[in-house]
């Protein structure tokens, strides 16, 4: 049976020219970049090549990029490594109540270690209003982290306005931009961003890496204590093939971003027509206006999310169901919760994200069986 993916907001396949740049790096050039030798030194080149591929997708300085682990450690160093070091000037972070786990945790752990957190409502596209922002400042905020598109309903925000509002304030601002990144065109300049997240496997990269952009006027205390790698920022010896693979799909991200913007918008927008044709009782939840290219997510009314799930899996359909926050579970995320959709609907949300492997033909496919299964489903209600 053919498997048909469409949950490329949870990851993505690793791209062949990504594997191939890859390859040397584990067989070949293996060196420790921290060596003298040649080995190690062309090891070196390479991750500053990488860093500079990196650096060219959101258009800053390759000096300016940390590489991490991924989003969730990339997250967390931004808002502790700002948090930590500027204790004595403040204690207020401003956030939104739609962002990744990985913000709001982070976020917990540091209310739990005597911060202040804001969070910002939504409105029922999942958009922030920025008087409420603007309203929220104090003395004592230090950050404002919002981020760049949700995750779950694709929702892009205001970016260069919450930029332009934390630079007259003299906040810093950070943006979790990890489902943006290759998706929209980014310019931390010119949208004011101070500090950005991005993660490889989002965007064809290997799982394992990700970085952080940090203006180079930013200092940030590093959270993990070792040698003197990534500028003694984050110790460790460098994972270099997976530098190399986010370079290498940063750039093929650059290079392509129109075309594959237009080709993922396309069948995204057909996969809406096809199920608002076919399908009654449906809610399109996020904004249309200002939407991620690939993400679609779609509540059916009185659905279960999970039988949904399951059914699909058996034609070897791959989707999220984009509603429950635990295996099993009939409570609806709390970004559904966030934007006020009613249960009957929330809890049969399906997220149908698209990638570049993706064809007209696999939306016919979806739809077909989507709409067998939830005409099976209501009737056994």
């Amino acid at each position: 049976m053919k498997i048909r993916y469409f949950d490329n907001a949870a990851t993505t396949k690793v791209k062949k020219e990504v594997v191939d740049k890859m390859f040397p790096y584990f067989v070949e050039s293996y060196g420790n970049p921290s060596s003298l030798y040649t080995l190690g030194r062309t090891a070196k080149v390479g991750i500053e090549e990488a860093r500079r591929q990196v650096a060219d997708l959101i258009h800053c300085d390759k000096n300016e990029i940390y590489f991490t682990s991924g989003g969730t450690e990339s997250d967390n160093t931004a808002l502790k490594g700002i948090m930590y070091l500027n204790k004595n000037k403040g204690k207020h972070i401003i956030t939104t109540k739609i962002e990744h786990h990985a913000i709001l945790n982070t976020c917990k752990t540091l209310e739990e270690n005597g911060y202040k957190v804001t969070y910002l409502n939504v409105d029922k596209d999942g958009i922030v209003n920025l008087q409420e922002l603007v309203n929220a400042i104090t003395e004592d905020t230090v950050l404002i982290s919002v981020m760049f598109a949700n995750n779950e309903i694709g929702s892009i925000q205001p970016i260069k306005k919450i930029g332009e509002i934390a630079k007259e304030k003299g906040i810093i601002f950070h943006t979790d931009a990890v489902q943006a990144c290759g998706n929209v065109k980014i310019d931390v300049k010119e949208m004011h961003i101070d500090m950005l997240s991005l993660s490889g496997h989002k965007m064809g990269a290997p799982k394992g890496i990700g970085a952080l952009y940090v203006h180079k006027n930013m200092e940030f205390k590093n959270l993990i204590d070792g040698g003197h790698q990534e500028r003694d920022k984050r110790a460790g010896t460098e994972n270099v093939p997976g530098m190399i693979g986010l370079g290498e799909a940063c750039k093929i991200a650059k290079n392509n971003m129109e075309n594959h913007v237009n080709r993922l918008k396309e069948l995204r927008d057909m996969y809406f027509s096809e199920v608002k044709n076919q399908i009654p009782d449906i809610k399109i939840n996020g904004s249309m206006e200002h939407r991620l290219p690939g993400n679609s997510n779609i509540s059916f009314k009185n659905v279960n999310g999970n039988e949904l799930l399951m059914k699909l899996d058996e034609k070897g359909i791959c989707a999220s169901a984009g509603s429950a926050c635990s295996s099993g579970s009939s409570i609806p995320s709390h970004v559904l919760t966030a934007i006020g959709l009613e249960s009957k609907y929330a809890e049969g949300t399906l997220r149908v994200t698209f990638g570049d492997e993706n064809t007209k033909e696999d939306v016919e496919y979806l739809v077909e069986n989507l709409a067998k299964m939830i005409k099976e489903i209501r009737a056994n209600l």
